[in-house]
Formats: C-alpha cells, structure tokens, sequence
C-alpha cells in the first residue's frame, strides 16, 4: 500500500513546522512548502535528508501542479507585525492561495485543511464569554488588521462553496493564540516578544492597564488538534482550535519574568489601535468531534517556550 502524500503549505513557518515534524514521524511522504518571507529554513533544517521529507519553494500565489493525499493549507503571515508589511500581498495569499489549493483538492480528490484564525471574529464585546463558532463577528473591513481578518473569511466562504458545489473534501480550522518553540523573536507576538525582552534583561512593555485577557495554546497541543480534525469526517463549519483558559497581560508578563529568572521591569505603555479586551474559544465542538482538547498547561508551555529562545530563538535580535 502507496504511503500517504501529504502537503503543507508554510511548512517552514512555526505551526507548520511542527506538523511536518508529525507527519513525518508518522511515516508520510511529506512535501514542505514555503515562500520564506516569514518561514524559515531553520525550522525544518532538522528534517533535511529524511527520505520521506521533501522541501519546496513556492509561493501559494502562484498556480502549481502536485498530487497529494491531503492539503493543510496554512500558508499566510499570520503575526500583525509581518501581515501589516504588504497588506495586499496578505489579502492574496489567504484569496489566492485557496483558490489554488481548493483547485488542486477538487482535481486530486485531496482531502483539505483550511487554517482559518480566531481574527475572523474581530473584537467582540468584553462580556462575550468563550466565542463559538456560531457568533458571526465585529470585523472592521478596511481597519488596521482587515487585510488578515477579511483574508481569512473570504478563504472560509471558499471552503463553503467548493464543498457545495465541486464536493470537495474540504474543513475549516480557526486558530486561536498559539506558541512554542520556534516562533520568530520578532513577530511582535506577546509570548515570543515578552520572553525575548525577559531574556535580555529589558523592560516589558505592557499595553494600557494589562487587564486584557488572551487564551494561549502550545503549539504541540494544536498540532494534535490539526491532525485530528483532518482524518476526522469534514464538519460542516468551522472548527475552533485553542486553548479556552485566560490570563491577562499583565499576569503574562509577570509569569514570564517568573520563569525566565530574568531581572526584567514592567513598563506601562498606550493601547494599540484594534485592540481586543479578550477572545477566547468555545472548543465544544472539537471536544464533540474529535476528542480534543488542549493538554499543556500554560506555565509548563512557557517553560520550555523560554529554554526555547535561551539555546536557540535569541541569534536573529
């Protein structure tokens, strides 16, 4: 029997790559596929010479011919700092790249994995509770972070359409904060730009009061959810991936100094513009479906986030 052949899309990114690192353990011939503006070599590097790994240059833009098994489609700049750079370049890759992975799925008879991303959701009032994948959205189509957030609805109405009418095998993922090792120090990402700052001895700057919460799920533990929503029957919705557990900035902060033993101030600065007080996901229906849900603590995850970045993540600052 033929392995399976699968392709992801930002392979070199950090959830990507942790999921080559899975599939390839599991024994399928895995294609990686990246452009490298955010992903990196580096972080498949440990995967070169495996018989059943395969990496590729490639921008998702761009129409190309493979024959894989499955699809995980997560190819986009997914941190505010790198989507913001080329808003438009953004808008493609998440329109375009879809398209052309759907393409590739209706062609194939692939099975696809669309990643979506809890942004879909905008900012949702402060006393929203856990969100479900039911609440439609507060979503500024031209704000700051429109290029991303609507990027990615359009992506899912893609998704819906090519099931409905070329019968693709095709299910939504919408992540929620994730981290771990491997994230790029200068993603501007509250974990990776806490624990770096923390590192190097520097102050943490805390945006207004640090009373906004945010949920944090380790990266091994998305994964695992990936996976299993793949091989599961496709839902007929979008499926959110995440941890439902809160913690504010300020608490963040705080737990990162803890840990890392670093001598680090806190400082206070003004809010950004778009920020949200909260947004946490109602993983109900990844419990129901796929017998998910996240299983590493937010402080074990920290810890070896931050021995992480003290062997590796602290070259590129």
């Amino acid at each position: 029997m033929a392995r399976i052949r699968v392709l992801v899309t930002g392979g070199a990114g950090f959830i990507g790559s942790h999921l080559c690192d899975r599939l390839v353990e599991a024994g399928a011939d895995v294609l990686c596929l990246d452009n490298f503006l955010t992903g990196s070599k580096k972080n498949v590097e440990h995967l070169f010479g495996k018989p059943n790994f395969e990496l590729l240059r490639h921008d998702v833009v761009e129409p190309i011919l493979l024959e894989p098994d499955r699809i995980y489609n997560l190819a986009c700049p997914s941190a505010p700092v790198h989507y913001r750079k080329n808003a438009v370049k953004t808008v493609k890759t998440n329109v375009m790249g879809a398209i052309h992975m759907l393409g590739m799925a209706k062609r194939t008879k692939a099975r696809l994995l669309q990643a979506s991303a809890s942004e879909v959701y905008g900012s949702p009032p402060a006393d929203a509770g856990p969100i479900a994948e039911s609440y439609r959205g507060r979503v500024n189509p031209i704000g700051l972070r429109a290029c991303y957030n609507e990027g990615k609805r359009v992506a899912e109405t893609l998704v819906r359409d090519y099931r409905i009418q070329n019968r693709v095998d095709a299910r939504i993922a919408r992540i929620f904060n994730t981290f771990g090792p491997r994230m790029a120090p200068d993603d501007g990402r509250v974990v990776s730009t806490f624990i770096v700052a923390a590192l190097k001895g520097e102050p943490l700057a805390v945006h207004g009061d640090g009373s906004q919460k945010r949920s944090f799920c380790y990266v091994s533990d998305m994964v695992e959810g990936l996976l299993r929503l793949m091989e599961a029957p496709a839902p007929e919705g979008p499926v959110n991936m995440g941890n439902p557990g809160e913690v504010s900035i300020l608490q963040l902060a705080e737990m990162i100094i803890a840990l890392s033993g670093s001598k680090s101030e806190i400082r206070f600065a003004p809010l950004p513009g778009e920020d949200t007080p909260g947004r946490r996901p109602d993983i109900s229906l990844a419990r129901e479906l796929l017998s998910w849900e996240p299983g590493v603590g937010l402080e074990e995850g920290l810890k070896r986030t931050i021995a992480w970045f003290q062997d590796n993540g602290l070259d590129d600052c």
